[in-house]
């Protein structure tokens, strides 16, 4: 089965998240393997938002990936985002990258293996919100222990012959501030702005940013490299701050009755990615003394994961890395985040490896090279079989 025409194949199924409906596109991964004789079982959390696992579980390695993509509006892009448009080198799509690309690659592996008459002693799972978080994905599947600790591949993409061995942690929140209105006219001597309250914050917020978090020693060649990946991908240089840095992003803001009122109300959305040596519930307790007058709302909270450099999956899929491209390959950390995190809290040894044009992840013109998939297709193959016994 090759994998540049099943990633087009479940490119055509939408499956954008919200609304996360994955029913279409776990059906089409079923009957695929259902075709190889590999026995599954689709699992509901929520109606209509479906996980697929395969029956035999508890092998020595789980290789993992999420249907669910973000959505897409139709505008700018040279092919309509779920077309799934295969031209002589790429397809094209949302989700092509992120991750359906590595869902088809992991399927294309496993019917490879099947066709060269070789049983893949593998344990496998697809999972339907990544994208938002995981409730009914990765959370249901860990907490209904439908899957069980081993060494994990997540399919997510990385470059070629780097893979991804930890994520930043993650400081999500909601904040709501409250003033005491009066008249514009008389403010700021009469009367507290909610909205002031805001900007006030997002000034301590910066302060946080430029803290320093010292690199441990085992680490600083990691984030070195890592830091050179992602200036080859994304051209700035000196972003190291990205790995090494609290970042910030105020998504939303909103807030203000009328021009002429002091505002009663104003309700921001913030998103911080921590790095190594800062611990996350620590940074919230901060906050919240910080920002006495606001009632804050946690959603995500995780501090950094990381997987040994010298755990066993990471050195099998570096051997085949090594053997496709015959470059040394290195892995790196990643500055943003997956179902990696959640994988690893409860005792999976994981990496990222996945194909994959990272420049256009969540982005117009979201696609993914023949190549890249092929390559992580035998690269999956080669890491199956390494466990194979």
């Amino acid at each position: 089965m090759d994998p540049v025409q099943i990633c087009s194949d479940l490119i055509k199924i939408n499956s954008d998240n919200p609304p996360g409906i994955t029913t279409e596109v776990i059906e089409y991964i079923s009957d695929i393997l259902s075709t190889l004789g590999i026995a599954t079982d689709i699992i509901e959390n929520v109606p209509g938002h479906c996980n697929l696992i395969s029956r035999e579980q508890g092998h020595p390695l789980l290789l993992c990936g999420h249907v669910d993509v973000v959505p897409a509006l139709d505008d700018g892009w040279q092919h309509p985002p779920h077309s799934g448009i295969i031209d002589e080198s790429y397809v094209w799509g949302r989700g092509s990258t992120d991750m359906k690309g590595g869902c088809a690659s992991i399927l294309s592996a496993v019917a490879s293996l099947v066709d060269d008459g070789i049983d893949p002693l593998v344990s496998l799972a697809f999972v339907c919100d990544e994208e938002v978080g995981g409730p009914n994905g990765i959370h249901h599947l860990l907490q209904k222990e439908l899957i069980m600790p081993s060494d994990c591949i997540v399919a997510e993409p990385t470059p070629a012959i780097a893979p991804c061995i930890g994520q930043k942690g993650l400081c999500r929140f909601m904040m709501n501030f409250t003033g005491t209105p009066g008249h514009s006219s008389l403010y700021p001597c009469i009367g507290e702005s909610a909205i002031m309250e805001a900007v006030e914050f997002l000034n301590f917020l910066k302060s946080v940013h430029k803290r320093e978090f010292p690199v441990d020693p085992s680490m600083s060649r990691i984030i070195d490299h890592s830091e050179k990946v992602l200036e080859e991908i994304f051209g700035p240089k000196d972003l190291r701050s990205v790995l090494t840095k609290i970042m910030y992003n105020p998504g939303v803001i909103s807030g203000g009755e009328k021009a002429n009122i002091v505002a009663q109300k104003c309700r921001l959305e913030v998103d911080l990615r921590l790095p190594w040596g800062c611990d996350a519930h620590q940074l919230l307790t901060e906050i919240k003394t910080h920002a006495r007058n606001a009632e804050i709302i946690p959603s995500s909270i995780w501090n950094p994961s990381l997987t040994p450099p010298d755990s066993d999956i990471v050195r099998r899929v570096c051997a085949e890395i090594d053997r496709m491209y015959s470059i040394s390959s290195e892995p790196i950390v990643q500055w943003a985040a997956s179902d990696a995190r959640s994988l690893r809290k409860k005792g999976f040894d994981v990496v990222e490896y996945g194909p994959g044009d990272i420049r256009t992840l969540h982005a117009v013109d979201e696609r993914v090279s023949h190549d890249d998939l092929r390559r992580a297709t035998e690269i999956y193959k080669g890491v199956i079989l390494s466990y194979q016994g």
